[in-house]
């Protein structure tokens, strides 16, 4: 940092290493969680995650913040501490420096960062990458939508639920990204809003291919279909469903419950790789060393006729 916070300067200056180009990104959250220091955390992987799916290293964050006066009584430094401890804590496992923020009283508590990585500008993953054959490797389980409305009702199991969140919302995709830049992955995209499956369809019309998916080879989150079959469905796990019904096939009836994961609006998911068949059992064996999962979920092909789309089976 050549010039910054430490003189109270009203921006930033970093040193970029030559050769790279930059990464830009920036996303916001509301609570998923209670815990202030779980929130600020996967308020931050959420965000870093973005650099990570383009095969980026996060180089420097700024935090965004909004607090609503209605904590005023609560005790809000202890809050707005222990979220801005949270989203430290991560940039810090990151390797990023925090390089100041911004924060804004508003009606809803809301904690995100906008990141700046870098990247080699010869080898980026797109969403436009994925070509036939390729197989597809998913590093997180499914099902935190389903999970954090099944904790805001405090529903029977909620605890271990919100337990659930803070551990894999929290963790960073660091892995997966360092994967992507070594072994010069195509494609890779992270599992944020969208849910898996309108990510992946955005994927497959970028890229002209159909991607298939293998229903039961993806891993769930423990009380994610049990809380899909209550109907804890968020209204954005909706949306993404309806909207990617036209592009989606089916190769056989598959469970409601388990279609409504596969379209789940996540918080901080995990990345799809798009991996040779060839380099899949070396990308398991390093994203398993690392603690991640490696589970390969479907594969891409081509499209049916002139009509990209993902494919359920």
């Amino acid at each position: 940092m050549l010039a910054g916070r430490a003189r109270n300067e009203d921006a930033v200056v970093l040193k970029l290493p030559p050769g790279r180009s930059l990464v830009q990104t920036v996303d916001v959250l509301a609570p998923i969680v209670n815990d202030a220091h779980a929130f600020g955390r996967i308020a931050a992987a959420n965000a870093l995650s973005d650099v990570y799916a383009l095969g980026g290293e996060p180089w420097s964050a700024m935090n965004i913040c909004c607090f609503p006066s209605c904590l005023l009584g609560d005790d809000p430094e202890e809050i707005l501490s222990g979220i801005l401890r949270g989203g430290l804590e991560a940039l810090v496992e990151a390797g990023a420096v925090l390089a100041g923020g911004h924060s804004v009283q508003d009606d809803e508590l809301k904690f995100g960062m906008a990141v700046s990585g870098l990247i080699d500008p010869e080898h980026i993953a797109v969403n436009s990458g994925l070509e036939p054959g390729q197989k597809l490797i998913l590093t997180k389980p499914l099902g935190t939508g389903v999970l954090s409305t099944g904790v805001k009702a405090l529903w029977d199991g909620w605890e271990e639920a919100e337990a659930l969140l803070c551990r894999w919302c929290g963790r960073l995709n660091k892995e997966g990204g360092r994967i992507i830049a070594s072994h010069r992955l195509s494609a890779a995209t992270d599992i944020t809003g969208f849910g898996l499956g309108g990510h992946l369809l955005e994927m497959a019309r970028a890229s002209g291919v159909c991607v298939a998916v293998d229903t039961e080879a993806v891993p769930l989150l423990p009380y994610a279909l049990e809380y899909a079959r209550l109907g804890f469905i968020p209204s954005g796990s909706h949306a993404n469903r309806m909207y990617c019904a036209s592009a989606t096939r089916y190769a056989h009836k598959v469970d409601e419950a388990v279609e409504s994961l596969i379209f789940d609006a996540q918080t901080s998911g995990g990345l799809v790789l798009a991996v040779a068949p060839e380099s899949v059992p070396a990308v398991s064996a390093e994203l398993c060393r690392a603690g991640d999962l490696a589970a390969c979920i479907g594969e891409v092909l081509p499209a049916a006729g002139e009509q990209p789309s993902l494919l359920l089976r």
